[in-house]
C-alpha cells in the first residue's frame, strides 16, 4: 500500500522589518560599444571641456596616442572623434603640428536670454519647461544613478540647507541640485540642456542678493529644501515613480508660489 507522505510545512514568514531600508547599489550592465558610440564618447567629453573653458581656444589638444591611452581606444576611433570636431568646426589640424581648439563651432546652445524672463508669464514658462523636462530627468536618475551621482547630490543639497541656514545665497547651491539630477540620468542631453539654462532655471535668482533674508524668505526656502529632500530619497532608494511625483510637486508649488508672490505688494 503506497505512503501518503504529510504536506509539507511552509517556514512561518519572517516579521516586517520598520527599519529604513538601505539603497541597494545596482551596477549598469557592462555592454559592447561599437566603434563609432565610442568615437560619439569621445566627441561628447572634449566638447565639454571646450564648452566649461578647460579648453580654451587656441589650446593644442592632446595628441592621438595620449588620447588613445585616455579613453582606452583604438587610433581608428580617436582619428573619426577628431574628424567629427573638425566637420562641427570645434577644431583644426595643422599637419605636422597637431590639433588645436577653434571655439564651439556651430554647435551654439540652446538659451534662454535674462530679457526672455521679465514677466511673470516668462517665469511661469519657465517652470512649464522645466515641468516637461525635469520630472523625467528624476525618473531616469532614480533608474540610472550611480554611487557616484548619489554623493554628488547629497553633497548638493547639503550646500543649499547651509546656505539657507547661513543666510547666503542659496541659487548657485539649488542649480547644482538639479544639474546633478540632469548628471544621473546617464543621458548627455539632459545634462547640456540643464547647463545651457543655468542659473535661469531658479526664478529667485532675479532676486537682489544683497537684500538681507528675513523670517518669510528663510522659511520659503526651507519649504523648498524640504522638496529637494523627497526628490533625493526617492532617488536614492530607486523609486522612479516617487521621483516623478516628487520633482513635479516641488515645480508645481515653485510655480504656485510665484504666483501668489505677484500677487504681493512690493515692499518699499
Amino acid at each position: 500500500m503506497p505512503t501518503t507522505r504529510p504536506p509539507a510545512r511552509r517556514a512561518p514568514a519572517a516579521p516586517a522589518s520598520t527599519a529604513r531600508k538601505v539603497p541597494i547599489e545596482i551596477a549598469l550592465p557592462t555592454e559592447r560599444r561599437r566603434p563609432r558610440t565610442l568615437a560619439l564618447t569621445i566627441v561628447e567629453a572634449l566638447s565639454d571641456r571646450v564648452r566649461d573653458g578647460r579648453l580654451a581656444a587656441g589650446t593644442k589638444l592632446a595628441t592621438e596616442a595620449e588620447l588613445m591611452h585616455e579613453f582606452d581606444v583604438s587610433r581608428t576611433v580617436v582619428r573619426e572623434a577628431l574628424s567629427k570636431l573638425q566637420a562641427a568646426g570645434m577644431v583644426q589640424t595643422r599637419h605636422g603640428i597637431g590639433t588645436f581648439v577653434v571655439g564651439m563651432g556651430d554647435t551654439a546652445p540652446f538659451r534662454i536670454a535674462p530679457e526672455q524672463l521679465a514677466t511673470l508669464r516668462d517665469v511661469i514658462a519657465m517652470l512649464e519647461l522645466r515641468i516637461g523636462l525635469e520630472t523625467e530627468a528624476a525618473s531616469l536618475a532614480a533608474q540610472r544613478r550611480t554611487s557616484q551621482n548619489l554623493a554628488a547630490l547629497q553633497t548638493a543639497f547639503d550646500g543649499f540647507a547651509a546656505a539657507v541656514e547661513s543666510g547666503r545665497d542659496a541659487v548657485a547651491a539649488d542649480v547644482q541640485f538639479h544639474l546633478e539630477i540632469a548628471r544621473a540620468t546617464q543621458n548627455p542631453h539632459f545634462k547640456q540642456l540643464m547647463e545651457s539654462l543655468g542659473s535661469a532655471i531658479i526664478p529667485r535668482a532675479r532676486l537682489d542678493p544683497a537684500t538681507p533674508p528675513d523670517e518669510e524668505r528663510t522659511a520659503y526656502l526651507r519649504r523648498v529644501n524640504a522638496e529637494h529632500a523627497s526628490i533625493l530619497d526617492a532617488i536614492a532608494n530607486q523609486d522612479a515613480e516617487g521621483a516623478r511625483a516628487a520633482m513635479r510637486t516641488h515645480l508645481a508649488n515653485s510655480r504656485e508660489r510665484r504666483r501668489r508672490a505677484a500677487l504681493q505688494p512690493r515692499r518699499r
